[in-house]
């Protein structure tokens, strides 16, 4: 398998990728490629931060990490992280995760946060977004608001979370 940066010829291949991923997902409002869509277009959208994994020539995974603020901080937000069903239990979606974090780290940012399934998210070495000073802009459960610090030296944020528009929080 191999991880790199998505371009504007996997965008149907990504669009597919998510309708499935998120197609049986315990938690989905079923719009989540139109909001892989929307950030795209977005002041948030990283382009080194979309990968793709490709296995055989076919893309099977997505993950996508894009700006948000919290306080005076821009940070990271990984939404949505996608792996076909067929290819869902092979460490794809944990190796996009990794290879994201190798990447944001580099290009300077400090934290990652996500909102998710509670024990998967913690094999990427997230926590509690609580344990940062980091709070969610809408009613979750502290278990499923998570963050991971990218950078040891880094300053707790402390605040709310500022989400681009696309994701019709704020």
């Amino acid at each position: 398998m191999k991880i790199r940066q998505e371009n504007q010829n996997d965008y149907e291949a990504v669009y597919e990728v998510v309708t499935k991923a998120f197609a049986t997902a315990e938690m989905s409002d079923g719009k989540e490629q139109e909001l892989v869509n929307a950030l795209r277009k977005s002041n948030s959208f990283i382009p080194e931060l979309s990968l793709v994994a490709v296995e055989n020539k076919k893309v099977v995974g997505h993950i996508l990490f894009t700006k948000a603020y919290v306080g005076e901080f821009t940070e990271l937000v990984l939404a949505p992280l996608s792996v076909l069903p067929a290819y869902q239990k092979m460490g794809i979606g944990l190796a996009l995760i990794k290879k994201g974090h190798n990447i944001a780290k580099k290009l300077g940012y400090d934290y990652s946060i996500v909102l998710g399934h509670s024990e998967y998210y913690p094999k990427a070495g997230y926590v509690p977004a609580s344990v940062y000073g980091i709070a969610a802009p809408f009613d979750v459960l502290d278990k499923n608001f998570m963050a991971i610090k990218l950078n040891d030296m880094a300053a707790n944020p402390h605040g709310i979370v500022k989400y681009d528009t696309a994701f019709g929080i704020n």
